[in-house]
C-alpha cells in the first residue's frame, strides 16, 4: 500500500516558507517583464501589489503593512527608490487586512479582482503625489510647476487605469494557488 509520508510540523513549515517566498521572488522576476499579452499602453500589472493583496485577504493589518513594507522595499531595490513603492504597498496591506476584517469582501476571483483595481488605482495615486512633491520643490511655485502638476495627473489617469485593469485581470493567476496552498497549510494547523 502506497502511503503518503507523513510530514512534521517543522517540516510543513519550512516547506510552507519556501512556497511563499518562492512565490514573491517569482513577482519580483516577472516584474520587469513585459511579456505579450501582459501589457497595456506600455503598462504591466502590478504583481507585488497583487502579492500583497493575495497575502493580506485573510491576514491581520500588522501583517499586511509588513508584507507591503519588505516588499515595497524589494522592489525600491530593483526600480528607484524615489519614489517608494513602500508606503502605497504598506497602504495596500493595512487597508485589505481591514476590508476582511470588516467582512465588506468575500474571498472569491470577484472580490479580489475588484480589492486589487481598487488598491491598484490607489497605489498608483500614492506614486503621482509623491512625484507631484518632488515636481514641485524642485521647481518651485510658477507658473511652469502648476502646468507641469496639471501634465503629470493627466498622465495618472492613463497609468492608474491600465495598471488597474491589467493587475485586477492577473489577479487570479496569483491569488488562486497561493489561497489554496495557505487553505492546505491551515488544515495542518493546531488550532
Amino acid at each position: 500500500m502506497n502511503r503518503i509520508p507523513r510530514w512534521y510540523p517543522h517540516q510543513r513549515q519550512i516547506v510552507n516558507w519556501m512556497v511563499t517566498v518562492g512565490s514573491v521572488l517569482l513577482c519580483l522576476i516577472v516584474l520587469p517583464m513585459r511579456l505579450p499579452g501582459m501589457e497595456l499602453l506600455g503598462i504591466a500589472p502590478n504583481w507585488l501589489l497583487i502579492w500583497v493583496v493575495a497575502w493580506s485577504v485573510k491576514r491581520t493589518i500588522v501583517q499586511g503593512a509588513i508584507a507591503g513594507f519588505v516588499l515595497g522595499l524589494l522592489q525600491d531595490g530593483m526600480t528607484s527608490p524615489y519614489p517608494t513603492h513602500t508606503l502605497s504597498l504598506v497602504l495596500v496591506g493595512i487597508l485589505t487586512a481591514r476590508l476582511h476584517k470588516q467582512r465588506y469582501i468575500q474571498e472569491d476571483f470577484i472580490s479580489v479582482a475588484i480589492i486589487v483595481f481598487g488598491m491598484a488605482m490607489l497605489a498608483e495615486a500614492m506614486t503621482t503625489l509623491q512625484f507631484s512633491f518632488l515636481s514641485n520643490s524642485e521647481a518651485g511655485i510658477n507658473k511652469f510647476a502648476v502646468s507641469n502638476f496639471v501634465q503629470l495627473w493627466k498622465e495618472h489617469q492613463r497609468i492608474a487605469l491600465a495598471s488597474a485593469i491589467l493587475s485586477s485581470l492577473w489577479a487570479p493567476v496569483v491569488y488562486y494557488p497561493l489561497n489554496r496552498w495557505w487553505q492546505k497549510m491551515n488544515v495542518f494547523e493546531p488550532s
